[in-house]
This record gives structure tokens, sequence and C-alpha cells, in this order.
């Protein structure tokens, strides 16, 4: 996100606020962030709308000081796509089937269907929170530092988990 981007949207009470940029800039990164994390299209939709109406809420809360505006905004929907796996665990456990045909994330509908079959069952041999990892980095395209806010740990050791899971996901599709 642009540094003029950050700066009009921690001004949230002036007139130079701009919440539609913030949106327009992020709205497909955060849906495949939360696609990754459920599998799910229409829960993927509904946290994604969840994740920038608390933000929308939330606007005059943002410190430019912690973080940038996006990095804030994957927090906020990393909670709501959490908050809807924990709804889901309370319903019914789903399970995850590579083989049923999974829906292409965006931006991957005129992929190779079979590899990316393979590299969703490879994705699933990893830990949670390596996919997660995973997501954050190449989904949501945030920094290490960004990363390592969200998942509360060091800019290095983000980076260091990030580059073990992507070893991890490379040996899985071979």
């Amino acid at each position: 996100m642009s540094e003029t981007l950050t700066l009009a949207f921690s001004r949230s009470n002036t007139a130079g606020f701009s919440f539609d940029a913030l949106y327009r800039e992020s709205a497909a990164d955060v849906h495949a962030y939360a696609w990754s994390l459920l599998h799910d299209r229409a829960a993927a939709e509904d946290v994604t709308a969840l994740a920038f109406e608390r933000a929308y809420r939330r606007r005059g809360k943002f410190d430019p000081d912690r973080g940038s505006a996006r990095s804030w905004l994957f927090g906020i929907a990393r909670n709501a796509a959490l908050d809807e796996l924990r709804r889901r665990k309370r319903v019914a456990t789903l399970a995850f089937d590579p083989a049923a045909g999974p829906e292409p994330l965006v931006g991957e509908e005129d992929g190779d269907p079979d590899r990316r079959v393979s590299v969703r069952a490879a994705l699933q041999q990893l830990e949670p929170r390596e996919r997660e990892l995973i997501a954050l980095k190449f989904h949501a395209g945030l920094s290490n530092a960004e990363i390592g806010e969200l998942v509360g740990v060091s800019e290095s050791n983000a980076g260091t988990k990030v580059h073990r899971a992507v070893t991890k996901l490379r040996k899985a599709c071979a």
C-alpha cells in the first residue's frame, strides 16, 4: 500500500480519508487470503465483507505508527476468518478433499487444473500455521515485517518461517 494511502487512511476524521482506495487495493487479496484459510468461496466473501465492515467502523483507531493500513486490515481479516473457523468447529468439522475439484483462487481461474490440485494437496500436508504464512506472503502480498506483526514474531523470524514453509511445500509438490 502506498504511503499516501496509509497517510490518508490514518486521517479518518478528515476529508483526506480514502477507505475506497484501501478497498480497491486490497479486496481481492483479502478474499484470496480468507479463501486460503476457509476453502469456501461463500464464507471467504462473507469474511471479506466482515473484515472491511470492521475496518470501516474502527478506522479511527488505526495508528500508522504501528504498521501499514494493509497489515492492519489483514489482521482484522485474519481474526474474522478464525472466528468463522471456530464457528464451523462448533457446528461440524468439514474436510477438504483436493480430488473434489477445488474452486480456483482469485486470478487462478485460467491455471492448469492438475497443477492446482497438486499444489492444494501439498498445502494440506503443511501445518495450519505454515499454510497461513504462505497465504499471508503470497495471497496477501505482505512483507515479512507485516507477517511478523500479525503472527507475533520478529521480521527475521517471520522470513525464516516463510522460507521453511515454502521449502516444505516444494518438497511436497515434487
